[in-house]
């Protein structure tokens, strides 16, 4: 079949609730597939995508995301091309707002290719150091805990999200960075609204809008950059602020650290780890089968059902690649230069390499061998605390709680409109305490 006979719509809201019937057509009949609103040419089996994450050369990560708001209007009617006139206008108009009001943030490690991506990514190595993260165990295991304690103290009936899910990564995070308690929901804010933008999914009117909160974020964290190197302490983000990246000495710019720590830090050390928590609670209340295995032996399973649930719900569903040649993939010609999804969230799922790929497997062998951190030079640089996180978070659950049931008639299970990012809006679930 070719890919101009195959119906996807990943704006469409039904896709993005459930995008797994599409990611099955695109892996069974046109695994390479350009998508005719972003002209991404989109790579959905497990192999394929494995095999260009390794390949950063030919897949390079110098990928800038204006080139596909400005490619879903590039079209030759005078509707179109005045639609692009407009988005090119507006990218002008964002320019001017960080050189204006704020720091045009630098390219991030993912988007950085070598040997820039690798003196980056050893001193995120350094920051992120095992023995580093097992330092937050005591104040993420109390947390957690604390967290379930208080729902349940609270009748048991709780938005899961926003009273668990949300703060665990959110406090942990703030408290590697050094950031007071009481300034973590306006951070939210601002991650928020930056997650917004990764979307594809926004006005012009609501791009600005994010523009203006990633600016009130940079003018939060300039003051603490500018102490930080006056005032080294112990906090990951003095680490990240003094030390060298090469042997010359040099430490990070002011754009470079706030494209680091609102994208790389902030928003990739709490978005994901939320949406993979709220999922993973969704999981276990639509499979009681999985909640009494798990509840029953979580030494044996615990480990599992956490690779499972980043499998099977990555929290981060596709990242975007830029060809530097030709590519031949599946009979279909990827032209140099052009911008290609590696969806993960359909490759994670690939029967191809899994058996029974759309359900938990608390008995899978080699867990870990999914996609959902990425895989390579490019593997997730928090996936060991995100991993940790969830350990506890769903420890709390496993020893507090006996039963997990939704909220009756109070969940939409809508999700944030996202090209790239998968998470619920609202969680609304009942936690009935062990013993009651």
């Amino acid at each position: 079949m070719s890919t101009e006979q195959v119906d996807v719509d990943f704006f469409d809201p039904a896709t993005q609730k459930c995008p797994f019937p599409a990611h099955d057509t695109l892996r069974n009949e046109a695994p390479v597939w350009q998508d005719p609103t972003t002209k991404f040419y989109v790579i959905t089996r497990y192999d394929d995508v494995r095999s260009a994450i390794l390949d950063p050369k030919l897949f390079t990560n110098q990928v800038a995301l204006s080139n596909a708001r400005t490619a879903i209007h590039d079209e030759e009617s005078p509707e179109a091309v005045g639609k692009l006139a407009e988005a090119a206008q507006l990218e002008d108009l964002v320019k001017r707002m960080y050189e204006e009001q704020g720091w045009t943030p630098a390219s991030n490690l993912d988007a950085m290719d070598e040997p820039e991506h690798m003196q980056l990514r050893k001193l995120f190595d350094y920051a992120f150091r095992p023995a580093k993260v097992s330092e937050l165990d005591p104040f993420v295991e109390k947390l957690a805990y604390d967290l379930v304690d208080k729902a349940l103290e609270n009748g048991g009936s709780c938005e899961y999200i926003a009273e668990i899910a949300i703060p665990l990564p959110l406090y942990t995070i703030g408290r590697q960075l050094g950031i007071p308690e009481v300034d973590m929901p306006q951070i939210k804010a601002w991650t928020d609204a930056w997650v917004q933008r990764m979307g594809l999914a926004q006005t012009a009117e609501e791009r600005v809008w994010s523009t203006k909160m990633e600016i009130e974020a940079q003018q939060y964290l300039q003051p603490i950059f500018d102490r930080l190197r006056e005032q080294p302490d112990d906090t990951l983000l003095s680490t990240i602020v003094n030390k060298p990246v090469d042997a010359w000495g040099r430490t990070l710019t002011n754009e470079e650290l706030h494209s680091e720590v609102i994208v790389d830090l902030l928003v990739g050390g709490s978005e994901t780890t939320t949406n993979a928590l709220s999922s993973g609670v969704r999981l276990l209340i639509e499979q009681p089968d999985v909640w009494k295995q798990l509840k029953a032996n979580p030494e044996r399973y615990l480990d599992t059902f956490i690779e499972e649930v980043i499998r099977l719900e990555g929290p981060v569903q596709a990242l975007t690649r830029q060809v530097s040649d030709d590519v031949v993939l599946h009979g279909v010609t990827i032209p140099k230069g052009s911008l290609v999804l590696l969806l993960y969230g359909a490759a994670n799922r690939d029967p191809r390499h899994y058996k029974q790929a759309d359900c938990v497997d608390l008995e899978r062998r080699r867990p870990r061998g999914h996609l959902g951190f990425g895989t390579g030079t490019h593997v997730c640089l928090g996936a060991a605390l995100a991993r940790r996180e969830m350990h506890y978070g769903f420890s709390a659950l496993l020893d507090r709680v006996d039963e997990l049931s939704f909220q009756e008639g109070a969940n939409d299970f809508a999700y944030q409109p996202n090209y790239f990012f998968r998470g619920l809006t609202a969680l609304h679930v009942e936690l009935r305490a062990n013993g009651v």
